[in-house]
Order: C-alpha cells, then sequence, then structure tokens
C-alpha cells in the first residue's frame, strides 16, 4: 500500500492538541508549519480538540491553547470559535472529540460487524506478564492475540457478565509502505505492530481510531505532524483500509531536540508558549524562531515576519534530521524585533510589567471639572508608588526608550528602570570606584561633578548641555584621557547599578534637582 503524492490545491490540514497541559513550543511548531502550508496553497486550517482523556483534559488548558493561537497570530479557518469557544465555524463539526460520540459508535460497530476488530477481555496482570515475557527473550512487545478468536457465544457471555474489556483491532500482517512528504518512502512491517487498542468500548475511541474518523469525516487531505507520530501512521493507514477510507498525505517534522541532542525540556530554555509570552517575548519573534526548528529557507536571511514565511514556506525544505533548540537565537530576534518596534508600541508593552512590579500604578487626571467628563477628556498619566511623583506618558517613553537597544525581552525593562521610580538607591559604596580610584579621588571627582552640574541653569538642562559641561570639568581635572573617573561614579550614583544607560541621558530625564541629591547621597554613602 503506497499512498501517491498529489498536486497540492486547497488543501484542508488540521491541528488537533490535547488540553491536558499548557499549549508548549512543539506543539506551537506543528500548528505553525500547518497554518504556513495551507495559506500558501489557499487551502483550510482547522483547530480541533482531543479531548477524549476526561480525567486530564481541562478547560483551562483548551482556553491555554487557543489564547495561545491567538497570540501567534496563528488563526484557524474552521474549529473552536474563538469568541465563543462553546460555538464552532465550519461545516464539520463538532471540533471536540467529547461530543463526537455518536460518529465514532457507528464505525466502531462496522469494525465489529465486518470481524476487523474484537473485545479484548486480558487483564492488565496477564498483558503485563506477557510484556515481560516478550521482553525477556528480545522481542518488542506486543498483544499476544488470546482473545483474538473467541466465539460470539463467548464475547456476549463475558459482556453480560461485565467483564472489563477493551477493543482491539486485527491487525494484518502485511509490509505497509507509503510517502512520507518529508521524510520520503517509509516501509513497516505490521506484523511487529501486533493487535493494537482502538476504543475503550463500543462508544469511547483511543487515539488511533479516533484520528483516523475525524480526519475523514473533516475532509484532511494532508496530515502534518511531529515525527513523534511516525509510528502512529501505519496503523491508521491500516484502519482506514479496513474502514474503505481515504488515504490523506502524511508528512512528519522532525522532532526539536535540545543544543546537548537530548530530548527537548525547560533546561534546554523550552517552556510554554504562555510563559514566553510573560517573560516578554514577542509573538513575531516566537514565529521567526520556530519557523527555523526543522525548516530551512536556504540562504543567509534570517528575518522572516509570518507574511514572508506564507509565502516561502515549502515542505521540500523541511529537514529529515532532528532540529536545536537553541535559546540565545530566540532571545537575538527577540532583540531584533524589539528595535524594531515604535517607542511608544514598546512603552505599551514595557507598562504591564512596570506596574506588576510595583513601580508605578496608572492615573487619570481631568481639566478640574467633575461632572460631564467623557471618556476623551481623561488623560492617563502614573503614579510612582515609592516618590509619589506623577510621570507623564512621555517621560516613560522617554525612561524606556533608553534601554530599547538592550532588551532582549521585555519583563527585563523593571529591572533595568527601577532607580527612576526610587527615592533612595541602594548599592554597595565600593560600586563607585573607578578602577584603582581611592576613596579620596572619588570624594573629589563627585564634589567637582556636583559643582559643575549646580551651575547649570534649569532651562539648560539637556543631556547635551551636561555633557558639555562634564567634558570641561573633565579637560580641567586633567582627566581627558579617562574620562571613566568622572562618568563611572557619576553614572553610579544616578543609577545604583553596574552598567546603565549613560549618565546625561539619565540626569535629563531625573532633572536637575533629583540629579543633585542622588550626588548628595552617594557622598553621603562613601563617608559611613
Amino acid at each position: 500500500m503506497e499512498a501517491s503524492v498529489k498536486k497540492i490545491e486547497k488543501p484542508r490540514v488540521r491541528i488537533a492538541p490535547s488540553p491536558t497541559g499548557l499549549f508548549h513550543i512543539g506543539t506551537a511548531r506543528t500548528a505553525l508549519f500547518n497554518y504556513l502550508f495551507a495559506k500558501k496553497h489557499n487551502g483550510v486550517f482547522v483547530l480541533r480538540l482531543e479531548d477524549t482523556d476526561k480525567e486530564r483534559s481541562k478547560p483551562e488548558w483548551e482556553k491555554d491553547i487557543i489564547e495561545g493561537l491567538m497570540w501567534l497570530n496563528i488563526r484557524w479557518d474552521e474549529g473552536i470559535n474563538f469568541e465563543e469557544p462553546k460555538k464552532y465555524i465550519g461545516d464539520f463539526g463538532p471540533y471536540r472529540q467529547s461530543e463526537r460520540t455518536e460518529i465514532y459508535e457507528k464505525y466502531i460497530k462496522k469494525l465489529l460487524e465486518q470481524g476487523s476488530a474484537y473485545h479484548c477481555f486480558c487483564t492488565k496482570e496477564e498483558l503485563e506478564a506477557h510484556k515481560q515475557y516478550q521482553m525477556s527473550i528480545g522481542e518488542s512487545p506486543r498483544y499476544s492475540g488470546k482473545c483474538r478468536d473467541l466465539s460470539n457465544e463467548t464475547v456476549q457471555k463475558y459482556l453480560k457478565e461485565k467483564r472489563p474489556s477493551v477493543i482491539r483491532f486485527k491487525t494484518p500482517k502485511k509490509k505497509v509502505i507509503f510517502n512520507d512528504l518529508i521524510k520520503g518512502k517509509i516501509e513497516i512491517d505490521s506484523s511487529l505492530i501486533g493487535d493494537i487498542t482502538i476504543a475503550r468500548s463500543e462508544s469511547l475511541p483511543l487515539y488511533n481510531l479516533a484520528v483516523v474518523i475525524d480526519d475523514y469525516e473533516m475532509k484532511i487531505s494532508h496530515v502534518l505532524r511531529g515525527e513523534d507520530h511516525l509510528s502512529n501512521t501505519p496503523k491508521q493507514l491500516l484502519l482506514q483500509e479496513a474502514l474503505n477510507l481515504p488515504h490523506p498525505e502524511y508528512g512528519h517534522f522532525s522532532l526539536i531536540m535540545g543544543q546537548d541532542k537530548s530530548k527537548l525540556s525547560k533546561r534546554h530554555g523550552a517552556i510554554a508558549v504562555s510563559e514566553y509570552r510573560e517573560k516578554g517575548y514577542l509573538p513575531e519573534a516566537l514565529i521567526n524562531f520556530m519557523s527555523f526548528l526543522g525548516w530551512n529557507p536556504g540562504g543567509e536571511k534570517e528575518i522572516y515576519p509570518l507574511n514572508v514565511l506564507i509565502k516561502e514556506f515549502s515542505l521540500d525544505r523541511c529537514r529529515k534530521s532532528s532540529a536545536m533548540f537553541n535559546l540565545k537565537k530566540l532571545d537575538w530576534l527577540n532583540g531584533f524585533y524589539i528595535r524594531n518596534k515604535s517607542s511608544s508600541k514598546i512603552t505599551e508593552l514595557c507598562l504591564p510589567y512596570l506596574i506588576e512590579a510595583n513601580l508605578i500604578n496608572p492615573i487619570f487626571e481631568t481639566s478640574g471639572r467633575l461632572t460631564g467628563i467623557t471618556a476623551t477628556e481623561l488623560e492617563e498619566t502614573y503614579l510612582s508608588l515609592e516618590t509619589k511623583e506623577k510621570i507623564s506618558p512621555q517621560i516613560l517613553e522617554k525612561i524606556i526608550g533608553l534601554y530599547q537597544e538592550r532588551l532582549k525581552n521585555i519583563s527585563e525593562i523593571s529591572e533595568l528602570v527601577d532607580f527612576f521610580f526610587k527615592n533612595n538607591l541602594d548599592y554597595p559604596k565600593e560600586l563607585l570606584l573607578w578602577k584603582d580610584m581611592d576613596k579620596n579621588a572619588l570624594e573629589k571627582v563627585l564634589e567637582a561633578t556636583k559643582t559643575a552640574l549646580t551651575s547649570v541653569k534649569d532651562n539648560d538642562w539637556s543631556k547635551t548641555y551636561i555633557q558639555e559641561i562634564l567634558a570641561k570639568k573633565t579637560t580641567e581635572m586633567g582627566l581627558t584621557g579617562d574620562r571613566g573617573r568622572i562618568l563611572w561614579p557619576l553614572r553610579v550614583a544616578l543609577s545604583g547599578k553596574k552598567t546603565s544607560a549613560p549618565p546625561f541621558d539619565i540626569a535629563e530625564i531625573l532633572g536637575k534637582e533629583k540629579t543633585l541629591k542622588r550626588i548628595d547621597q552617594a557622598q553621603d554613602r562613601i563617608r559611613t
């Protein structure tokens, strides 16, 4: 049996996650590739949920999947209605397996009636004992076939006695051959598979049967999924043959591995999509990053927005070998997309992190009228929770703008700019020292810096003028070849950090009064 490669024309593909946990990077990558394939060929991308595991399937995991796909801008054409999750989009629903019991039941009965499936009454203990025996003699575990030829009378008797049972498929012994759209020709001996369990009861199918039925009923033309499902494909092809159903085209994406070539896990930096979002990664960066996990466009180009990916994506450029997960590459991509955002957009993205860190809170001010105020007349500003100072959106944009080039992810912003919203900074006094500078030299430099900045008129207070004044002071003190002796202590005094934006930029935003106050605090610190 060999599936022929068909011309790609308006394909129907699907992503079918189980809502039994958080929406992870591997599933997101599979969803992305299916989406790109569908859009490239003017096809349809379907989202259905495999939620037959009632104990593990939870509404919160379903919500996480839907929100993750929406955030990534991977929009489906059919399936769960993202505006009203209890409803569906499309003509082939329901799109939750838990609501498709009646559909499955007729197929299971058909397999039983035609003798392609049978009830198995073997206990867990019997199955485990046989499994251990097979492994002890070097064989791959598979069902012994004990219940395969039970008489109908015996089966009915056991069913009336309500003996626990499952339904197994009578796997025909043959070579299963199919053309994988990514890996090429695949050949598997079905005698190594054994009679697989396909249902818990006559109305409750297990994965391999449910997916075959769903793919047929939803007219799925291409099944594109991870390599971990490769062993399921021959089973599904045999079930399709037994039910006289057409075969979709199959393609299996390479596995995603850690840099050490072991199974991808959290220690490699791989986390759920929602956690990437919380950490401040941008959806554009994650999309770009995932596209390189198993796909190689060729050439040196590394930046691929979603609209470009749709044009460029093709299955023949998907790798057969494992994809390597490189968190540093994701950080680099995220930094690139951050740098290319407008300052107003970056400020908008950073604000929730500043609020969550309890640095600021939004407040609304009006022109003073207490009645008849419309929403458009409300002016949003912010309150520093520690200093109790009001901070305009324009000042926040300046503060965040100082660090836009440095950000690897948005969540870093709070730790980088927290000093702008504090009364007193906490840092070791030794941090003020530049290289081999001693305490006396430090006191002299801070005093000279304060004197120079005190002379600046309020109207002249700008980073350009501050830089000019300090350059003159550096020359006067004979430090032209070692500007760090003035600029390092000033920068630490203003920020309390080992690394920060230039002191001139910080001073401009802090203002003259607060700048001089922080120099005073630094002087007090070195005297204690």
